[in-house]
């Protein structure tokens, strides 16, 4: 996980880069898009939408299941990934560049995130 070492996780498989002015991007870990398979729908909340850390905030459809998506964080969505909805495998085929999936201004950091070398031993790595 060389290029990824700089990002935190949750343990329900999303990454956070945190981008300055308390504004993060959040995707899905390259475990998640494998555990899943082929993504073919990407469900994502709107722009402006108010999230909370650990509630529902989309779906995500393979072709072996339907998987909610959990915001690591708290805050207002101010971007959605229109390419993921658009063209879904790219979330497979690039989960920690062009496949993310929202920019979030956030409120607070959660503090059960993870560092990339926990995430790992988590996933058992």
């Amino acid at each position: 996980m060389a290029d990824t070492d700089d990002l935190s996780y949750s343990k329900d498989h999303e990454w956070i880069r945190l981008d300055g002015d308390s504004v993060a991007t959040v995707g899905v870990t390259a475990f998640a898009a494998g555990q899943l398979g082929d993504v073919v729908y990407v469900d994502l909340p709107d722009v402006d939408a108010e999230v909370t850390a650990g509630t529902e905030m989309g779906e995500i459809e393979s072709t072996k299941s339907v998987s909610d998506l959990f915001s690591p964080l708290d805050g207002t969505i101010l971007e959605v990934n229109g390419d993921v909805v658009d063209s879904p495998e790219i979330v497979n085929a690039s989960p920690f560049g062009e496949g993310w999936l929202v920019r979030v201004r956030y409120t607070t950091l959660p503090d059960d995130l993870l560092t990339a070398q926990q995430y790992a031993e988590l996933i058992g790595e």
